[in-house]
């Protein structure tokens, strides 16, 4: 018999129900349930995205259900949230641990055995908050981390180049949220290297970082959320572990010894497949590059003792 891909989807609001919208769009699942505090509203999101599927590239089931319809499946998206969306992530940090403080207990009553993606801001001390809370090892729960926030990168990149976002190779690590960094010497446009590539000397380095880490900002002052593109950047790591691509990407998981860092949660290179994060990935970067990554881990450790405290 063959295994189904079923995930599902705790709390269906703007992020949510556009994540479960890219998942069945690109034909990523076969099952998905959707599970928020307002089950109306989850039941409408099922309704309209089962109105979808003889148009979508392959069948799926989607259903408003509850947490004993996760004991099967492989993987969990947590989008669910507190009050949002401040403009430092990290303002948002209390109503999202009391979001999981509820969620957790029927995580662990529903026997749920499969892979947690936390999306929930600020997503690297929320996964880290919600990995211990559950006693889950640090290959089963992660965040979708600085992924949405490289695209951003790599959109901002190609611009000013004047070439396609796919032909460039770029990543952010470390926090998603201020304190994130960007590894230049690792930027690859069409496969050379930046300085290389026709404009790539004259890149104005500071205003690509600051444009990038200020975008979802930027977005939610002009709609009041962002939807579309963590729906699209998180169908891509949820397509690496259901197909078992070992594709690298930026995620937000647990470090042990990355630059020195331990016990936190942010954002480095991972090859994910079936196994979820299957191994770290890490570049060799500059020393200032590394001095900034240390940086944001700093910035994200501060908010450990808001952890330990709970």
């Amino acid at each position: 018999m063959i295994k189904p891909r079923k995930a599902a989807i705790v709390g269906i609001g703007h992020v949510g129900s556009h994540v479960a919208s890219a998942l069945v769009t690109q034909g990523l699942v076969s099952e998905l349930v959707l599970i928020d505090t307002d089950r109306a509203k989850a039941e409408a999101h099922g309704a309209d995205l089962a109105d979808t599927i003889c148009w979508m590239p392959h069948s799926a089931r989607v259903w408003a259900g509850d947490y004993s319809d996760c004991a099967d499946a492989e993987l969990m998206i947590i989008s669910a949230s507190g009050p949002i969306f401040k403009e430092d992530r990290l303002e948002e940090l209390a109503g999202s641990l009391d979001t999981m403080d509820e969620i957790a207990p029927h995580i662990l009553e529903c026997g749920f055995q499969g892979l947690i993606m936390v999306i929930t801001n600020p997503v690297d001390v929320v996964a880290s908050y919600l990995r211990r809370k559950l006693g889950f090892g640090p290959d089963r729960v992660f965040g979708s981390g600085t992924t949405l926030d490289s695209g951003r990168l790599r959109r901002n990149i190609a611009q000013a180049l004047g070439v396609s976002p796919m032909s460039v190779e770029a990543w952010v690590l470390g926090e998603h949220g201020d304190s994130q960094m960007i590894p230049w010497s690792r930027v690859t446009v069409g496969g050379q290297p930046l300085e290389l590539a026709p404009g790539g000397k004259e890149l104005d380095r500071q205003e690509i970082w600051e444009k990038t880490m200020k975008a979802g900002w930027n977005i939610v002052l002009g709609k009041g959320s962002t939807e579309f593109g963590i729906g699209a950047a998180a169908a891509q790591i949820v397509r690496a572990i259901f197909f078992d691509e070992k594709r690298i990407l930026p995620v937000s998981v647990l470090l042990d010894g990355v630059c020195g860092q331990q016990g936190i949660h942010a954002s480095v290179p991972v090859c994910l497949g079936a196994g979820g994060p299957e191994r770290i990935c890490m570049p060799i970067m500059a020393q200032e590059e590394e001095q900034a990554f240390i940086h944001s881990c700093e910035r994200l450790r501060e908010f450990e003792p808001a952890l330990i405290n709970r």
